[in-house]
């Protein structure tokens, strides 16, 4: 179908390349179907970039900052929408499919995917269950869900908040304001090295404890200084 729309992918990078080679071969088959691939490398010191450019559409360098990056790949964008992936998060070919439904339909201007952890401990799945139960509850997405937006609604809403943490809750809120968001059951499976490496209990209450501060007001830079010291 020559009318279909299609998505930039933007994946912000800083230090992956162990990580960003992997994860951007299995997006060729996007890439196939006409979406763009776009890498933003953060100031990557390693081979992030040299690793990443077989395999995307533009490797673009900005600030390092999670925010930062995300902007500068969408104002790079050619597509009308825009598809935010973490770099350490996979599709399933479920999710591909229910992606692009999604924009042969129209079904919504933003929205997000049901999310898994990797691996198998029992805890990864309660934790997963609680995400994806909290964002249809609230109409907040976060970033290991793959956040999806029509180019013209981030553009209108100001795109990410140049903050250091909690960009896609500060996003969402601000896209709630228009309109709820499209909560796709296909899933997007998420590396669970974060809760293995710092304890999932621990990961958990840090966590939780971040975005209760952050609803009542504490400013990101503490909370990223906060998350950056615990997480070490």
């Amino acid at each position: 179908m020559t009318d279909r729309l299609h998505c930039s992918i933007i994946i912000p990078v800083l230090n992956e390349q162990n990580t960003v080679s992997k994860q951007l071969s299995s997006l060729q088959g996007l890439r196939k179907a006409g979406h763009e691939v776009i890498v933003v490398d953060g100031g990557s010191h390693d081979g992030s970039v040299e690793q990443a450019r077989p395999y995307a559409d533009q490797v673009i360098h900005s600030e390092k900052g999670r925010a930062r990056q995300m902007n500068k790949g969408a104002a790079c964008a050619k597509h009308d929408y825009l598809l935010f992936l973490h770099v350490d998060t996979k599709f399933s070919d479920a999710a591909m499919t229910s992606l692009q439904t999604n924009l042969d339909k129209k079904l919504g201007q933003w929205g997000r995917f049901d999310v898994r952890l990797s691996g198998q401990h029992f805890l990864y799945r309660v934790i997963a269950w609680f995400m994806n139960t909290r964002s249809r509850l609230t109409g907040i997405a976060t970033g290991d869900q793959a956040i999806f937006v029509a180019k013209s609604i981030f553009n209108h809403v100001g795109g990410f908040p140049d903050i250091p943490l909690m960009e896609d809750i500060s996003l969402s809120r601000r896209l709630k304001k228009i309109s709820a968001p499209v909560c796709l059951s296909d899933y997007v499976v998420t590396s669970s090295r974060r809760w293995k490496n710092n304890g999932i209990v621990r990961t958990i209450l840090l966590m939780w404890s971040l975005r209760l501060r952050y609803f009542l007001g504490a400013s990101p830079s503490v909370l990223a200084e906060r998350y950056q010291r615990v997480s070490k």
